[in-house]
């Protein structure tokens, strides 16, 4: 099992859903970085959950930094990030512990770990331990913000409800819009249906799932490196690690197949000086490195697998085929809460990618 990714920083992952405790750990972050607590704090609350729309489990969720921090700068070393659980429901759990769950990683953790992994509220594979992904995130988000890099993700789409496009024009105000709602959704008229299709779903005990759409402003060009390392593909890599993602496409994405190549090219222009495109279809990536127009890419999210209407599913103790109706407290869509969390990882690859340009000289003012 490899819970540490990245390249020039690193991230590791640990912790159960109903474990005493979820954390994470950054190792090469440089010395000097001043973490913005206040930042870290908007950025847990917009993945807690809320009403009707969100699962019953309150968390308080208030990141402990128990190393690599003093007097609210990096030192140089490993941060720890430990997040307590206290709400937790294992019994919710004992009756279906070998009846997986469809959908979910129930039965290919059994396979995997041989019977031995936690199945309580789905263990390590639990949505849970985004909580210390959005807390590591925020760390680096706040190295980011100092170089005047914004991200920022909204709904596009759910159940086939859509909200306005990004404004491509005004895309740093958008940003900061976006980044204030709690429900990150543009148009109030989609929000309120969108949201309505939640709680229709949730009454009849099913979920839903979505489109989340992101923008990256501030990225100076010559960012990443070509074939194995291109910027789209180690933020496909962090974006899939996310057990609800499952589709991701840059720029134009999927669209390409409907263009000719003089439709799809984005022609280069001098603009005050600098280079810029006049289109942004390939989404601010050229050859897997920035062009120094906006990171733009869209995110597929699946509906919740833990659903209450009964299902199939197979009995791993007698080997029989069964049913399942599943109890506890889960999400009926988990959209609004994981842009937070496709927020953060962004924003940790994007850092790798810069830390591996400028090394510690960029985090005390070289670089950008």
């Amino acid at each position: 099992m490899n819970n540490t990714f990245g390249n020039h920083i690193t991230l590791t992952l640990f912790g159960e859903s109903h474990g005493s405790a979820i954390g994470a750990v950054l190792d090469g972050m440089p010395a000097g970085i001043r973490i913005d607590e206040e930042l870290m704090g908007h950025m847990m609350n917009l993945r807690k959950p809320y009403g009707a729309i969100s699962t019953g489990r309150i968390e308080k969720d208030l990141p402990e930094i128990i190393s690599g921090v003093k007097n609210g700068v990096t030192e140089g070393t490993p941060v720890t990030l430990l997040i307590r659980n206290e709400n937790v429901r294992s019994a919710d759990y004992e009756s279906i512990s070998l009846k997986p769950r469809p959908s979910h990683a129930d039965y290919t953790a059994h396979v995997r770990y041989n019977g031995f992994e936690d199945a309580s509220g789905g263990g390590h594979f639990s949505g849970r331990l985004t909580a210390a992904l959005t807390a590591a995130g925020a760390v680096c988000m706040s190295m980011l913000n100092e170089k005047g890099i914004q991200i920022g993700t909204h709904i596009s789409e759910l159940y086939g409800i859509h909200d306005r496009d990004f404004d491509e024009n005004n895309l740093e105000e958008e940003i900061a819009l976006i980044n204030q709602k709690v429900f990150p959704v543009f148009d109030e008229a989609a929000e309120e249906k969108m949201k309505e299709a939640i709680k229709e779903a949730a009454a009849s005990q099913d979920s839903l799932g979505g489109i989340l759409d992101t923008a990256v402003t501030g990225m100076e060009a010559g960012i990443g490196d070509p074939w194995f390392d291109s910027v789209e593909s180690m933020l496909a890599h962090a974006l899939f690690s996310l057990g609800g993602v499952k589709g991701i496409e840059f720029g134009s994405g999927f669209d390409f197949a409907k263009m000719k190549g003089s439709e799809a090219n984005d022609p280069f222009v001098y603009e005050n000086g600098k280079v810029r495109t006049l289109t942004n279809h390939n989404g601010g990536l050229n050859g897997g490195i920035t062009n120094g127009m906006p990171i733009r890419f869209r995110t597929a999210v699946k509906p919740t697998p833990s659903i209450g209407i009964v299902q199939k599913t197979v009995d791993l103790s007698s080997k029989e085929n069964t049913e399942i109706r599943i109890q506890g407290r889960h999400d009926p869509a988990i959209i609004h809460r994981a842009r937070i969390v496709v927020d953060a990882m962004s924003a940790f690859v994007l850092c790798d990618f810069l830390i591996g340009r400028y090394g510690n000289v960029w985090s005390a003012g070289g670089g950008k």
